[in-house]
C-alpha cells in the first residue's frame, strides 16, 4: 500500500456550524494525518479557478456562490491509500445515500451543503494540493 496525499476542504456548511474539529476526528480515527491546514475564505477568482473542471455544467454558478459564502478550511491529509480511504470517510455525494458514520451522513445537510470536499485521484490530489498550498507549509 502506498503513501498519499489528498486534499480536504471543510465548506462553508461545516465551518458555520464549527464542524472542523468533529470532522478532523473522523479523518484521524481513519488513520490519516492531517500535515497542513489553514482556514481562508475563498475569493470569487478563486473558486472559478478551483472548480474550473465544472465550468460548463448547470450547477458551477451555485458551487461557486456557495463555496465563497463564508470560510472553509483546506488541509492536506496523508496515509496508506489517502484517497481512497478519505473518500470512504466523507460518504456519498449526497448525504441520503452516504454510509452510517461518514462525515456526510452525520454533518451534511443536502447535496450541495454536504460539509467536505475530498480529491478523487492522485492526479487531482497534486493538483489540488498545490493549488492552496506551497512546499514550506507542508509538515509531514
Amino acid at each position: 500500500m502506498a503513501v498519499e496525499r489528498t486534499l480536504s476542504i471543510i465548506k462553508p456548511d461545516a465551518t458555520e456550524r464549527n464542524l472542523t474539529g468533529k470532522i478532523n476526528s473522523y479523518i484521524e480515527a481513519a488513520g490519516l494525518r492531517i500535515i497542513a491546514q489553514k482556514r481562508i475564505q475563498l475569493t470569487l477568482n478563486q473558486a472559478e479557478a478551483f472548480y474550473a473542471v465544472h465550468k460548463e455544467r448547470s450547477f458551477f454558478g451555485e458551487l461557486v456562490d456557495f463555496m465563497i459564502s463564508g470560510p472553509v478550511v483546506v488541509q492536506i491529509l496523508e496515509g496508506e491509500n489517502a484517497i481512497a480511504t478519505y473518500r470512504e470517510v466523507m460518504g456519498a455525494t449526497n448525504p441520503a445515500n452516504a454510509t452510517d458514520g461518514t462525515i456526510r451522513k452525520d454533518f451534511a445537510i443536502d447535496v450541495q451543503n454536504n460539509s467536505v470536499h475530498g480529491s478523487d485521484a492522485p492526479e487531482t490530489a497534486a493538483l489540488e494540493t498545490a493549488f492552496f498550498f506551497s512546499g514550506i507549509e507542508i509538515t509531514g
